[in-house]
């Protein structure tokens, strides 16, 4: 039985969410055992909604992942798009269930297995139905492309919502829209490159993650 109350204090405490697409199995597991390294200890597993494999390796390698780094990082599903990848989700152990947008069944299935919801939004109508759904935190996507100004004008009428900042984010700006008032953020590509997991420059992942750790302890 999944902790909510638990599972949100870590994301507001730890707040980068590794976003990993297209890498499976042992190769997720050796990109998860790196990036804790580096301290950053929540992860998202996407689902490919154009592979009819998805959902079986997506399953399977969050398995994985809790067998192994269960207690020291907590592991969730993202591009969740249905009621059904919910369940898939939730049997496979996962902590969190992450959307590029606001569906009212998946939220609701979401809350039913007591798991932690975070729909997406961009709009500020889009926000608030999430928050008013039941949504722990929203995801404000696209945020880079958003932009900081768009944030601020956001977060200055709806500074209710636990608001995290995905796509386009990297070093360079991550640490800004925490100042915004964002809680955390996910980050893809610039922390999970599938090029250095394949080639196994392992180390380089954990000297990533512990740069955008940095990036947040020194703007604190």
């Amino acid at each position: 039985m999944v902790d909510k109350e638990c599972v949100v204090q870590e994301i507001l405490k730890h707040k980068i969410i590794a976003i990993v697409r297209g890498i499976y199995g042992e190769k997720c597991v050796k990109l998860a055992q790196a990036l804790h390294e580096g301290g950053v200890n929540l992860l998202e597993v996407t689902f490919d909604q154009s592979n009819p494999q998805s959902p079986q390796e997506t399953a399977d390698t969050l398995q994985q992942l809790g067998r192994v780094l269960g207690g020291k990082m907590l592991f969730g599903t993202g591009t969740v798009l249905s009621a059904q990848q919910v369940d898939i989700s939730a049997n496979a152990g996962a902590q969190f269930i992450i959307s590029p947008n606001t569906d009212e069944s998946v939220i609701a299935q979401t809350l039913k297995h007591g798991l932690v919801s975070i729909p997406g939004a961009m709009t500020p109508s889009e926000i608030v139905k999430a928050h008013n759904l039941g949504a722990d935190f929203v995801k404000l996507f696209p945020a880079a492309q958003l932009g900081f100004d768009y944030v601020k004008s956001v977060r200055a009428a709806i500074n209710h919502v636990k608001l995290l900042a995905t796509g386009g984010v990297d070093r360079d700006n991550i640490a800004g829209f925490l100042k915004l008032g964002m809680v955390g953020a996910g980050v893809g590509s610039n922390l999970c490159s599938k090029t250095l997991v394949n080639e196994g420059r392992f180390d380089e992942i954990t000297a990533t993650a512990k740069a955008y750790v940095a990036a947040l302890e020194n703007d604190k």
